[in-house]
């Protein structure tokens, strides 16, 4: 797999920072239609210490904060300078499905489908599996803002 994206160029389009910074690598990219981004899951992952002692596993919520990452990548991507001051938040999640745990060792594959955009609106189909096997589908939808200051 040739590396499209790597950390540094990651952190250049989200203003995501550890710990919440959950896509490692974009390894796939069809401009404004699809992308793939990789998550490596460590045990050295902040959230294993309460979730769950003796069993560590992904919390689900973060499986979704993951694909939302990505799929935001492939929106500014598509947008470029015109977003490049502002914020994609969550603007829906839809149709969630966990079907099978993601582990310490695991290799996230998140891939996101661009389904429209209408009146700023993105519309995204995602997907997360681990070596081939599906743990996480949802609908999810996205727009841009300029950043709140509190």
């Amino acid at each position: 797999m040739d590396i499209i994206l790597n950390i540094d160029e990651i952190m250049k389009i989200l203003p995501h920072r550890y710990p919440f910074l959950l896509v490692d690598r974009v390894v796939e990219h069809v401009p404004g239609e699809r992308i793939v981004g990789l998550k490596n899951v460590t045990i050295n992952e902040p959230f294993f210490q309460g979730h769950f002692p003796g069993h560590p596993i992904m919390p689900g919520v973060l499986i979704i904060e993951a694909m939302a990452q990505v799929g935001g990548i492939l929106a500014y991507l598509a947008l470029g300078d015109e977003v490049r001051n502002k914020v994609c938040y969550f603007a829906a999640i839809d149709n969630v499905k966990f079907r099978k745990p993601v582990v310490p060792g695991d290799q996230l594959r998140i891939e996101v489908m661009a389904t429209g955009c209408k009146r700023g609106i993105w519309c995204f189909s995602a997907k997360a599996s681990v070596n081939g096997k599906v743990t996480t589908e949802a609908d999810l939808k996205a727009t841009f803002a300029d950043q709140v200051r509190l």
